[in-house]
């Protein structure tokens, strides 16, 4: 595997491809296969029409061959940083082509993020769109280039002739008698090596990043895809981030892709924009977190337009309540609620179409392969009596024995048996089925974005009127989540929460973490150890939101 990750074990990957979990295919190699298969199926829609499977893959072809020539090499790494449009999903299989790994980056993600990912990866290409919903996505490639002496490649979306930049557009017209037999022999993907990296949910500063290999991929995409019992009609809705592990693979458009089904792109999560997706291509599978799916269903145009070809309303990032799962049935009657939990990491959990009414509103599914393995555990890593609360660890043919580049927080995340620490504190239904009641780590999970309290705190803690600070979630009955910034200021000091964001913007982090309410107060409670007592500041905070509601 690519230098700075954990490989499994040798007699597992062994298993897994006697037991034919693990193909030997690449991601490009399953395009292309159906490119030669059914050319003409629809594999992708958006704003600007049809593309089907032939011309996707030519596309990918002609693009693969462009970077070659521009200087790109296998195992090369790219900072893949594109909304919702076709040239998310060229650029991506492009990159396989060649044998390149793509780190998944999201539109939201800024200056700070960028050059994270860039210097401990030494990536050597930025993929992004010159600006998009008013943010100049150019400029600050150019300040992570000049911070990231590896970044030697900046590759824009569209056509332009700005200095530095190469634009997409051209090298996707390349002679179609350009073709594979002129890239070398060694180009291209080991299938048992790493695909892409997708980002963590960043519970102790910026995300960590996680090697997925083409096999294990693939097979959790088909196994997604098999569970849900998906078929080469299946047209699934993407308005989340398509870099998003929920969006991309599990279940995503990997997982159409493995039973030759179609995807729409939507640019935005407008409830206009994805109703009219649907109505327009007989969407058959909206994946949803439960912040969107509210905001569409408080939607007063979804009246307006026929959403009968929904099948199912797949909904996860965050745990969806029961109340919701009734709203979400009640609405979309002749389509079936699918909890989805699972993490980049690997695991997927999928309540069935078939499940009992009462298993699919009141679980959070159950792993998608038999193969997987998980535990419920207490603070000692002992597996605790049935229908106890505990943390879930698991490993399996899909799940990472290591993040990269991290062997210090992968000796605290991996128990010595390869098993992943989920952080999630869960409880097992009678069913078999998982019901999740928390999470052991200091996180916030506003709307399924997940948010490092950490990492907010140390950039509070820079502000010349900050003495001390605790970041906190905050429930919100549309987010889920929100986070609230306790302060101690220094004597003398004054601070609002516009002038704190503003300070936290000037700091070029994406703008979902920024603390959604400011308490300043003269002390923070601590625990009996002398540690500031998180616990009982979500609960202050959970109270005064209770008392200003019942006013």
């Amino acid at each position: 595997m690519l230098e700075g990750c954990t490989p499994w074990p040798k007699e597992l990957v062994q298993d897994y491809v006697r037991t034919g979990c693990w193909e030997a295919r690449s991601l490009a190699k399953v395009l292309e296969d159906l490119a030669l298969k059914c050319p003409q199926r629809p594999f992708l829609w958006d704003k600007d029409g049809k593309l089907t499977y032939g011309e996707i893959d030519r596309l990918a072809e002609r693009l693969a061959l462009g970077l070659i020539g521009c200087g790109l090499q296998p195992r090369d790494i790219a900072l893949l940083q594109l909304p919702n449009i076709r040239d998310f999903v060229v650029v991506f299989f492009a990159l396989h082509k060649i044998g390149m790994v793509p780190i998944m980056c999201l539109p939201a993600h800024r200056h700070s993020e960028l050059t994270h990912f860039a210097q401990l990866s030494g990536a050597k290409a930025h993929f992004f769109m010159p600006r998009f919903r008013g943010f100049d996505f150019l400029s600050m490639a150019r300040e992570v280039q000049a911070s990231v002496p590896t970044l030697r490649f900046l590759l824009a979306a569209g056509d332009g002739t700005e200095r530095g930049v190469t634009y997409l557009g051209p090298l996707m017209e390349l002679p179609d008698e350009l073709n594979r037999e002129c890239v070398p022999a060694h180009y291209g993907a080991d299938p048992f090596d790493v695909a892409f990296m997708l980002l963590s949910g960043g519970t102790t500063g910026v995300p960590k990043l996680i090697p997925r290999t083409h096999a294990d991929y693939l097979y959790n995409a088909r196994m997604c895809a098999q569970a849900l019992g998906w078929a080469s009609d299946t047209v699934y809705v993407v308005a989340l981030p398509a870099a998003h592990n929920f969006a991309l693979g599990a279940p995503g458009i990997i997982a159409t892709l493995t039973v030759g089904g179609s995807v729409i792109l939507c640019p935005s999560t407008d409830a206009a924009e994805v109703f009219g997706a649907i109505e327009k291509h007989r969407g058959t599978v909206l994946p949803a977190t439960p912040a969107l799916i509210i905001s569409l269903l408080n939607s007063p145009q979804r009246s307006n337009y026929d959403l009968r070809s929904l099948r199912q309303v797949c909904v996860g990032g965050q745990r969806m309540l029961p109340e919701l799962f009734d709203r979400v049935r009640a609405t979309f009657s002749h389509a079936v609620p699918i909890h989805a939990f699972g993490m980049a990491e690997g695991l997927t959990n999928l309540t069935r179409p078939d499940d009992p009414s009462e298993v699919q509103r009141e679980t959070q599914g159950r792993p998608v392969s038999p193969a997987d393995e998980i535990r419920v555990v207490d603070e000692a890593g002992v597996d605790v009596p049935a229908g106890a609360v505990g943390e879930l660890i698991t490993r399996g043919p899909y799940t990472i024995r290591g993040y990269y580049r991290a062997e210090q927080h992968n000796g605290i995340a991996f128990t010595p048996a390869g098993f992943y620490r989920t952080g999630d504190l869960v409880r097992l239904h009678p069913s078999g089925n998982i019901i999740v009641e928390g999470r052991k780590k200091d996180m916030i999970n506003r709307g399924g974005e997940k948010i490092s309290a950490e990492e907010i705190e140390n950039l509070i803690l820079s502000h010349e009127s900050v003495h001390m600070v605790a970041v906190v979630a905050m429930p919100d009955p549309i987010m889920g989540e929100r986070s609230c910034a306790f302060v101690i200021l220094k004597n003398g000091a004054s601070l609002t929460l516009a002038e704190l964001n503003e300070f936290l913007m000037g700091k070029k982090i994406a703008k979902f973490k920024l603390p959604e309410r400011l308490e300043v107060v003269e002390s923070l409670p601590v625990t009996v150890m002398g540690k500031i007592s998180k616990k009982s500041l979500r609960e202050q905070i959970a109270s005064r939101l209770s008392l200003s509601k019942n006013r």
